[in-house]
């Protein structure tokens, strides 16, 4: 029996780190953001459906969608982001199907769906458990604007797109605090996989 975790987080929560975690200790890990990247490449169905929605400005030299002239659109436009998620949301979920259902085939014992709108796309019917990555709304600015660099008034915006982290808490199986360090996730991850039976993560403390 193959177990599905649904991990999510925040823009700047470090999601992204206890993913990597995660690929360290051989799990699977489906990404939304990738195959969401890949739905939208020159010539896929999502592509040419934001053209015709968002017009050719968004595009690079190259062709291909320059994805900072759309984020800054649908950054400071609910019904435009909603109009962007409804194009691609459809072809990213089709893409991860696909690979779970080829990762049940390989009998892997757990899947991670790495996926940051978990909760606001109502995506949790994909999976058995889900996984909060968290740090206070503070240290999520800061790391975002130091990341990003970003000003202020940019990182909040793109943190006020998102459901607040506090409110997900309450919709977790499970919540990571990252306001630590690296070493204090790490065994929190592996406290929550321990817990849900997969002790492999146990073998692979660095």
């Amino acid at each position: 029996m193959t177990l599905i975790i649904g991990l999510t987080g925040g823009i700047a929560s470090g999601k992204s780190t206890v993913s990597t975690m995660l690929k360290e200790m051989d799990i699977q890990v489906i990404d939304a953001d990738i195959e969401a990247r890949l739905a939208v490449q020159k010539g896929e169905q999502a592509y040419k459906k934001i053209i015709a929605e968002f017009g050719e400005d968004i595009l690079m030299d190259n062709g291909e969608i320059d994805r900072k002239k759309l984020g800054a659109i649908i950054f400071h436009d609910e019904d435009k982001r909603q109009t962007l998620n409804g194009i691609v949301h459809p072809e990213v979920r089709k893409r991860m199907m696909t690979k779970i259902e080829e990762a049940k085939k390989n009998q892997e014992e757990i899947i991670v769906l790495d996926i940051p709108l978990l909760f606001e796309s109502k995506l949790t019917y994909l999976v058995d458990k889900t996984i909060l990555v968290y740090v206070d709304l503070e240290t999520q600015l800061k790391r975002l604007m130091a990341r990003n660099q970003l000003t202020v008034e940019e990182a909040k915006a793109r943190i006020n797109s998102q459901m607040p982290l506090v409110d997900k808490i309450r919709l977790a199986d499970a919540v990571i605090d990252n306001n630590g360090s690296i070493d204090y996730t790490r065994k929190q991850l592996l406290q929550v996989l321990s817990e849900w039976g997969f002790n492999k993560a146990n073998l692979r403390r660095e």
